[in-house]
């Protein structure tokens, strides 16, 4: 009897274990997440190495209402795939009224906790349509600039008037505006109450939180967080640390990432950069290059002014990659654009110095990716794919083509098209990263 009770009692000790061990291995689901081991990105127990493109309003097609074409991102998404292209860098959505100049519509947040149901559907559709496809988002669920909302719409939402659109109003008053984001208590009170909905969310397709996808590589916080304003520094370092932590502690299983373009947008301060990337719950570096933006090319003389953007582009790339190999954490360059070679916003103008532009920088991350560095992705700006820019107006308009152009800015200005030659040059490199 003793010795059968101790038969028992060990029958149920190994049961307890091993049911327990079970328990942990089909929770531990760490390897469908992308992560950082030693300055690389590591998925599924490899190196990960990409480019990715820009897709702003994949939701918004993703979506049933008027402005939705599942049609179309179903084919944009296949297409993208076919060339190699499968991390993408996403709007999570837009924020305050629409039919404001210059800014995307339809916008999800229509006021604080207000939401667009048919875009959260839309945002839904779209990611059960990366995961089937084994594509990788980068959401960001903020802006700088107007052309979603925003840190403007929060001041405005927080009682401090109408927003300046610099397109009428002009730079100096949209500046003057947002450089009292940070110290705006109820604006990062509504941002963070934004942040938890979205985070929090079970996708009505497949039923999986947002915060155990894996088709999530990261949470953005911005699309180009910058202090505005010298006098902001600490308190933006002090925002940054906010929200990155709020976003730990809402969800352990994704990378969180600022946004950031680099010195260029710390108030040309490189220290700034580095104390925000420094923090432990931003988990990688960003970095944008805008050669027309920065003077870096001459758009009446683009192939004159090439080799001159290429050496540029080296010297801000190796400066950032560099705090990067300090800081044990892997890079991307998440947006960086180029004209066509006339610039011209029609397809029928050639794309060969951009197309040389992209080489170049792709050689870097190929480079990168032999050596086992933290030179790890790009997105390019932006995906056009089977959109076209209307014949009559340059501005974006409803009933438009979304395009990687956003409302402010010359619809095919930067987009890369299906047709364009760039895609090859996209696939080529994407083959050398992925074998």
């Amino acid at each position: 009897m003793w010795r059968l009770s101790i038969n028992l009692l060990l029958l149920l000790f190994i049961t307890i274990a091993c049911s327990g061990d079970g328990k942990k291995a089909s929770s531990d689901n760490s390897e469908e997440f992308i992560r950082v081991e030693n300055g690389q990105f590591r998925l599924k127990g490899e190196s990960l190495y990409f480019i990715g493109t820009n897709f702003w309003y994949g939701p918004i097609l993703g979506s049933q209402g008027k402005f939705g074409d599942r049609d179309r991102l179903v084919r944009e998404l296949d297409f993208m795939k076919e060339n190699g292209i499968t991390n993408l860098r996403v709007l999570v959505g837009a924020d305050g009224p629409d039919g404001v100049p210059s800014k995307v519509m339809p916008a999800l947040q229509k006021s604080p906790g207000v939401y667009k149901r048919e875009l959260l559907d839309g945002l839904d559709f779209f990611m059960n349509e990366l995961a089937k496809r084994d594509m990788y988002a980068v959401l960001y669920l903020n802006n700088t600039w107007e052309w979603s909302g925003g840190y403007a719409q929060y001041l405005n939402w927080a009682g401090y008037g109408p927003v300046p659109i610099p397109s009428v109003a002009g730079w100096d008053a949209f500046s003057a505006y947002v450089a009292d984001y940070f110290s705006c208590d109820s604006c990062v009170t509504l941002f963070k109450d934004h942040i938890s909905e979205i985070i929090s969310r079970t996708n009505f397709y497949n039923h999986r939180k947002y915060s155990e996808d894996p088709n999530i590589m990261s949470w953005q916080i911005a699309n180009e967080p910058r202090p505005m304003g010298a006098h902001n520094k600490e308190a933006y370092v002090a925002w940054i640390k906010e929200i990155a932590s709020h976003i730990k502690s809402l969800d352990t299983n994704h990378l969180v990432s600022t946004g950031s373009e680099g010195q260029a947008g710390s108030e040309e301060d490189f220290d700034l950069y580095a104390r925000i990337h420094a923090d432990t719950h931003i988990d990688y570096l960003t970095m944008h290059i805008w050669p027309k933006n920065w003077s870096w090319i001459h758009v009446e003389d683009i192939s004159g002014s090439l080799e001159n953007a290429m050496h540029a582009t080296d010297e801000y790339i190796n400066k950032h990659i560099a705090l990067s190999q300090k800081l044990q954490k892997p890079i991307t360059l998440e947006e960086f654009g180029f004209p066509r070679d006339n610039h011209q916003y029609v397809l029928a103008d050639s794309t060969i110095y951009r197309d040389t532009y992209y080489q170049h920088i792709f050689e870097r991350i190929l480079q990168s990716s032999q050596e086992n560095d933290v030179f790890a992705g790009c997105n390019f700006w932006a995906w056009g794919g089977y959109a076209r820019p209307a014949d009559d107006h340059l501005f974006w308009q409803i009933g438009d083509d979304y395009m990687g152009d956003p409302a402010q800015e010359e619809q095919g200005l930067n987009s890369v098209f299906d047709t364009d030659h760039t895609i090859t040059v996209i696939r080529q490199y994407a083959s050398q990263l992925n074998r």
